[in-house]
């Protein structure tokens, strides 16, 4: 039997709470906002409902009722040098992006690890604050990236503290141990602590979580359960609230307060120089 269409009314209704959505939660990614639709029952959960939501918010961008930058997709990028035109113009541009670093002094490095390309628009607007590299595997990470980042923590002198999110399913799951598994071979001299922070069967239980029958295609699907979880069935608000929470652990509030003010102090700085090289150049 064929599900009824959507009324003309039905289909504006979604629409404006798709956009209630993700305007409490941008940056979002697509299948974010599908989840997110789902438990407010506006589309099934399955993949007739995720092609709704995405046909819904191509629409919404083009007619101009959805901002492009509220949706995150990190898959696509340009590579290119930035140039300036003067030393004048560098110097504005280095005084507009310049930050101090916030962990030269702390008694510990913190990097967070993501599974999926497409969740790292929303979680490095966290990340990129608190100056904390942000990894993203790709699933399971290659041996040349795990070379590279191994080779930054080996000779670092104070414990390194390593958050994994991923999907909590078979590939998922593995991937972070595999990731755990290769940075303690290869960093062999480094003070490594390693956590799952996301996606876990408490928060499976106590956000409530969308929840999928974990593919029986899956080689490592044996023993696992009945039940995977998408790292995008976090809210994003959520997802932020606990990377953010997680680099606290490491980096007390009142010292970030302290250095952002020395940074902003520092910064005032770099227009000054530009003045005088402007009154020099005349």
């Amino acid at each position: 039997m064929t599900a009824a269409r959507s009324t003309k009314a039905e289909v504006e209704a979604r629409r404006e709470t798709l956009l209630d959505i993700i305007e409490a939660g941008r940056p979002m990614t697509v299948r974010q906002v599908f989840y997110q639709a789902t438990v407010r029952g506006l589309v099934e959960k399955a993949e007739s409902g995720y092609g709704k939501v995405q046909n819904d918010l191509v629409l919404m961008r083009r007619a101009g009722e959805l901002p492009y930058d509220w949706l995150a997709d990190n898959t696509r990028w340009q590579r290119k040098p930035r140039t300036f035109n003067g030393v004048e113009e560098a110097l504005k541009a280095t005084a507009a992006f310049y930050r101090k670093s916030l962990w030269t002094d702390a008694d510990a490095y913190v990097e967070i690890w993501l599974e999926k390309d497409a969740l790292a628009g929303v979680v490095y607007p966290v990340t990129s604050m608190y100056d904390v590299p942000l990894m993203v595997a790709r699933g399971y990470a290659s041996l040349s990236f795990l070379h590279s980042a191994a080779e930054a923590i080996n000779d670092l002198d104070v414990p390194v503290y390593i958050y994994h999110l991923g999907d909590f399913d078979p590939s998922g799951v593995n991937a972070g141990e595999k990731i755990e598994e290769t940075l303690r071979e290869l960093a062999p001299d480094a003070d490594i602590t390693f956590e799952r922070i996301a996606v876990t069967p408490e928060q499976i239980a106590d956000w409530d979580l969308p929840t999928r029958p974990t593919k029986a295609s899956d080689t490592r699907a044996k023993n696992f359960g009945e039940i995977s979880v998408e790292l995008d069935a976090i809210e994003p608000n959520q997802l932020r609230a606990l990377v953010q929470e997680t680099i606290e652990l490491h980096l007390p509030p009142e010292q970030f307060e302290i250095l952002k003010a020395a940074e902003e102090s520092e910064r005032d700085i770099i227009p000054r120089l530009v003045g005088k090289i402007a009154r020099k150049s005349r």
